[in-house]
């Protein structure tokens, strides 16, 4: 039976309790990056062997994707959720207690497998906003997972000098724990009614990309992106805590300040995609993230152009996110956990490959070698995005004549 809530459940409380906790689990997948030269020194790691570590939290949050989020096609959703949560805060205990990389990279596994659950949010909040609103809803709550994961940097970063670099996972773990407290009083239940089994329903994620252009495009396009992104972070510790800035934990972790200008773009983005604009924006976002490399390639020289770079590239990256995940989300309403599954899965694969590519090329190139990395990553995106407008244009184009 379908419990759907009608969209009036969906109060401004509740779509901030949603957004703040994309934010927080998501954030739990992040907290090493600007530790990462710190743990290195800790447990003697090349800093190759280090970036092994965020490139298993987003591995880990691919398979995730694939295997858990779907689930919320099945199961009941608040139930499923709170679940998720209590195991991801399992995951930060294990590694709070860490004293050797294989036990870090299972508490970072496990989880990395279960903050998927803010996967099954996103296309809940979709689920319960009145259609006018979606696209804004979305943009909220997509923006607290961005501010999640920049902000996780800069928490990270000071409660490392407070403590040491286990502190973080202690305190994320309490807050955890107090978020899920909070969901499991304030989500309505809900369970959607389908006619698959858990293998089925696996199974279909494959069936959307071949029936659903807009899916495998933009599925395409957010691997690109995020990529981008993880280039860029993963190598960012180890430039900062070098010479000649030399910068401890807690000045490295307040860069992600200026990443979390970012989230101002979300609920602009989802309201230009409201308004059909979808196409526009992408190109535009793309070829502001190509831009952004030119001013990250300063950054060792100039911590003014790398604030400026690491902005623009948060910008004109939620802004295409946001465009990719409203078109994706109205074209099956039955089935917007697994769409969110297919294109998630992809998105964070590129970041996982984006990550463990960062860090070689830094290990033997330098900062120019990242740069270099995240700048053909750039152009790859600009000229696929160009393409993708063009086919979109077409397609709305033969929409309205028909």
């Amino acid at each position: 039976m379908n419990s759907q809530a009608p969209p009036t459940a969906l109060s401004r409380s509740l779509v901030f309790l949603m957004a703040a906790t994309t934010g927080l689990v998501v954030a739990s997948n992040y907290y090493a990056q600007p530790l990462l030269h710190t743990i290195a020194d800790r447990l003697d790691l090349s800093y190759a062997r280090a970036g092994i570590i965020v490139t298993t939290a987003q591995a880990s949050y691919a398979v995730g994707l694939i295997l858990l989020v779907p689930l919320g096609d099945l199961l009941e959703r608040r139930r499923l959720i709170v679940t998720m949560m209590l195991c991801a805060t399992g995951g930060l205990l294990f590694s709070a207690n860490a004293t050797s990389l294989p036990m870090l990279l299972a508490g970072t596994a496990i989880t990395g497998a279960f903050s998927v659950v803010a996967q099954v949010l996103v296309p809940f909040a979709a689920t319960l906003s009145p259609v006018a609103n979606r696209g804004k809803v979305v943009g909220t709550v997509m923006s607290g997972l961005l501010l999640g994961i920049l902000l996780a940097r800069t928490v990270a970063g000071a409660l490392s000098t407070l403590g040491d670099w286990h502190t973080v996972y202690w305190v994320a773990a309490a807050l955890m724990v107090v978020n899920t407290v909070a969901l499991w009083r304030l989500l309505p239940r809900y369970r959607q009614d389908t006619r698959l089994h858990y293998g089925q329903l696996i199974g279909s994620i494959a069936g959307l990309f071949v029936r659903y252009p807009v899916f495998r495009r933009r599925s395409l396009l957010g691997f690109l992106i995020f990529a981008m992104f993880s280039v860029l972070w993963t190598s960012l510790a180890f430039l900062l805590s070098a010479e000649p800035w030399a910068f401890n934990d807690a000045t490295i972790g307040l860069f992600g300040l200026a990443g979390a200008a970012g989230a101002l773009a979300a609920r602009p983005a989802g309201g230009m995609t409201d308004r059909g604009y979808a196409g526009r924006l992408t190109v535009i976002g793309v070829f502001a993230l190509l831009l952004s490399w030119g001013l990250l390639g300063l950054g060792g020289v100039s911590l003014i152009a790398l604030a400026a770079g690491i902005v623009l590239l948060d910008l004109a990256l939620q802004a295409v996110h946001i465009t990719n995940m409203n078109l994706i989300l109205v074209l099956d309403e039955s089935a917007r956990n697994r769409l969110n599954s297919g294109y998630m899965f992809l998105y964070f694969l590129g970041g996982a490959g984006g990550s463990l590519a960062s860090a070689t090329a830094y290990d033997h190139f330098g900062w120019n070698g990242v740069v270099g990395l995240g700048a053909g990553l750039g152009l790859t995106a600009l000229l696929f995005g160009w393409r993708i407008q063009a086919m979109e244009s077409v397609n709305n184009t033969a929409a309205r004549s028909g």
